[in-house]
């Protein structure tokens, strides 16, 4: 997303509607010819909603109806492959519903003006931003925030989004993304909370906690907008908008728990994805958005497509022209279209004609308006437009801490060899080589909604902060995606001269995210180079590492000495980095994602499923190996190291639960090292034998403890019976009696187990 400083054509065009004179009255919908006969299905019969809504859809004109379907781009930002169109004449007639890609209340203030006071009902717009990792306080990128583990502070940080959203004047924001996924060359993964469909169910729900608040209709509270229902992880090849061949049980036990978790906890918008299953995309797949999302989970609230989706239902080849695309839309379950023609010109005609029942055109109306009335729209048209609240809040000091906190417990330590780290506090001279030790933007993070580089704190920056008697000397070396002899040259010089050398190696932030899909995941251009240039000068060197998705880094790994995950650490990353550095901060990030040795390896994830030939230590033939490569991540799921050690007992439980008692489960964790620290003890499960094929394990549970040197506590966690649930091939949840294995450790590839036996 970029922000343009010049205020494109529509939206110039827009503001100037704050001087429009009010549109003449239309013709009520009552007295448009009425729909032809046709038979609606129970999910899109129109339910009741309130008085205010009812008597509102009674007076709008089919026009106006289709209106509150369509949201449009005020251009201010660029979030997909084209513009909007003029649309001063919709606004004016109220027919249109939202405007998104707006971060300020002097904008949305001008618009609400026109939308509540000079229509001729007076229906408020929605105003919708994506606020993936924070408004305009930028928090780490949401694989990194999942890597802390800490669910609280990941709502926390959703609260402060909120807030900040709201007081620009924004009520609606496209987030969280709970897209699970298994391949990193996907540049999307960086978006969500990683492989574990438990794991993003957990994080999902506290997201959407955090951003909604305690009532949705408060000033200072947004409706979330969950994306991308419901298999958009499940790309092919790793690239955008592709779907691979998925079964309804992966679709069940793999892509849908995040979003289901998310109605749970009261979301009120799902946005469709584009990408296919079983060959229907989403937005006109009647199997996700009705029979699963509204008959299943019961889910009330609206969805919107994304970005010119419905349109693209004509280049997928399941609609023959926009109009057909329309009415499938519609029709499916997709109630709002973003950014697009089909609704907006081609749904009046098919309602008043018939093809489209004007049943199902109300239907989604109904949700529409009901979600504008659950914000207090209808009331407080102009109630998150205060710009006195909009400066107090954007950026507040608060929040810089709580972008801080987060930041430090995202960061993950791959490696400490001779335990290079924590650099001591008395150090002199530091050299920050690499491209990039103290870029602003890519500090950020992509999708950094309004986040403004000059916020940042960069990686130099925060050491001569951490640091203020040090001399930080930075050296870029080049960019990102190459270096020159001569530059690495003048690295290896300040390298020479320096105490220790902190290389700044990864991505750029626009290499991660939508449209930055990559077949190569190893350090981008010639960085390994420079590493090698620089570990060849001898001085102690810890290599910190800005990335968006997990990288195949064995090269690395075999030679850095120390290697720090700091992923894109947002406004206040530079500290963060620095104080774990330097030791005031102890790393306690664990990875949400598995790291492959090579690109080869990947589908690589831990809960895959067994194989009746699984792999050997030592690979023997005819056996689930490689010829030429471990079968083994490089950096299993869980994974990350601390400043200290911890030993882990084996799980204890009772051998024999009855259902519908607690599980219970024990642990003791005991600090073997010279520091303080803090554990992440992590609960896996396994079926031996089942119906079908179950993978090797779950995760299921986990806790943070600290501990000072020598301490030991024990820790306990709780499963439920639905913990233990899966897709039976009659097409139902449910949990077995029989035998289970609980497995509990520092990270999937380093567990102790014990077994109980479930008894119905």
């Amino acid at each position: 997303m970029t922000h343009g400083c010049k205020i494109g054509s529509m939206t110039a065009a827009l503001v100037a509607l704050a001087l429009a004179l009010p549109a003449q009255a239309q013709t009520p919908a009552a007295q448009q010819p009425p729909a032809a006969s046709a038979q609606v299905s129970a999910q899109n019969m129109p339910e009741r909603a309130s008085a205010r809504v009812e008597d509102l859809l009674a007076r709008m004109t089919i026009a106006e109806k289709v209106g509150q379907l369509v949201l449009l781009s005020s251009n201010r930002a660029v979030t997909g492959p084209y513009t909007t169109p003029d649309v001063t004449g919709s606004l004016e007639r109220g027919e249109l519903g939202g405007i998104f890609n707006t971060y300020d209340v002097a904008f949305t203030r001008q618009l609400q003006e026109t939308a509540v006071k000079r229509t001729r009902l007076g229906i408020p717009l929605l105003f919708g931003f994506d606020v993936l990792h924070g408004h305009r306080t930028i928090f780490p990128i949401p694989l990194g925030q999942a890597a802390s583990f800490d669910l609280e502070a990941i709502e926390g940080a959703e609260r402060i989004a909120g807030r900040e959203a709201a007081a620009a004047g924004i009520n609606w924001v496209y987030a969280p993304m709970l897209d699970v996924t298994r391949d990193p060359r996907w540049g999307r993964i960086a978006e969500g909370a990683g492989e574990s469909p438990w794991l993003g169910a957990q994080i999902g729900a506290a997201r959407v906690r955090g951003f909604q608040g305690e009532r949705l209709d408060a000033d200072d509270s947004v409706a979330a907008c969950v994306k991308h229902f419901g298999a958009n992880g499940a790309v092919e090849s790793g690239r955008d908008y592709t779907a691979g061949s998925l079964s309804e049980r992966a679709l069940r036990e793999t892509y849908l728990p995040p979003f289901k978790a998310t109605v749970a906890a009261g979301v009120r918008c799902f946005m469709a994805a584009f990408n296919t299953f079983d060959g229907v995309p989403g937005v006109a797949n009647r199997h996700l958005l009705t029979d699963i999302l509204r008959k299943e989970w019961g889910f009330p609230g609206v969805v919107v497509s994304d970005f010119g989706a419905v349109e693209e239902l004509v280049t997928h080849g399941v609609a023959a022209d926009r109009e057909e695309a329309a009415s499938r839309a519609l029709t499916a379950g997709t109630d709002i279209e973003m950014q697009g023609e089909a609704f907006r010109r081609d749904l009046p005609r098919l309602v008043a004609e018939g093809t489209v029942p004007m049943a199902v055109l109300d239907t989604a109306v109904r949700r529409v308006l009901s979600l504008k009335e659950e914000l207090g729209l209808f009331d407080k048209p102009f109630g998150r437009m205060d710009e006195a609240r909009e400066r107090a809040t954007l950026f507040a000091p608060a929040h810089h801490q709580a972008s801080l906190a987060l930041a430090e417990k995202s960061l993950v330590l791959l490696k400490n060899e001779r335990q290079i780290l924590p650099l001591s506090p008395d150090v002199r001279r530091i050299a920050v080589i690499g491209p990039l030790a103290d870029d602003r933007a890519d500090t950020l993070g992509p999708w950094a909604a309004n986040g403004q580089p000059g916020d940042a704190i960069t990686l130099a920056a925060g050491l001569r902060q951490a640091l203020p008697k040090a001399v930080v000397e930075v050296v870029s070396a080049g960019g990102v995606n190459g270096s020159s002899p001569e530059e690495r040259a003048a690295a290896v010089a300040v390298a020479r001269t320096a105490d220790v050398v902190v290389l700044a190696l990864g991505e750029k932030s626009t290499q991660s995210g939508e449209a930055a899909s990559r077949t190569d995941l190893g350090l981008p251009g010639n960085q390994m180079d420079l590493a090698r240039d620089v570990f060849a000068v001898g001085k102690p060197t810890a290599v910190v590492l800005f990335h968006g998705r997990p990288l195949a880094l064995a090269p690395l790994a075999e030679e850095a000495p120390a290697i720090l995950s700091a992923w894109f650490p947002g406004s206040m990353g530079g500290l963060a980095i620095a104080r774990t550095l330097i030791g005031e901060n102890e790393p306690r990030g664990r990875l949400p994602v598995t790291f492959p040795r090579s690109v080869g390896q990947i589908p690589i994830y831990h809960d895959h499923l067994r194989t009746g030939r699984p792999p050997a230590n030592p690979p023997r033939p005819y056996t689930a190996s490689y010829l030429d490569e471990s079968s083994d991540p490089l950096f299993p799921f869980g994974y990350g190291l601390s400043y200290t050690d911890f030993a882990f007992s084996p799980p204890r439980m009772a051998p024999i639960v009855k259902s519908g008692e607690p599980i219970q489960v024990s642990v003791d964790v005991t600090n073997t090292g010279r520091r303080p620290g803090t554990a992440l003890v992590q609960l896996y499960v396994n079926q031996p034998v089942a119906e079908i094929s179950r993978p090797v394990k779950e995760l299921r549970g986990f806790r943070h403890v600290a501990l000072e040197p020598g301490e030991t506590r024990t820790v306990m966690l709780s499963l439920k019976a639905e913990d233990l649930a899966y897709w039976h091939p009659d097409g139902r949840w449910a949990t077995d009696a029989g035998r289970f294995r609980v497995m509990t450790g520092a990270n999937s590839a380093d567990l102790q187990d014990v077994e109980f036996t479930l008894q119905k």
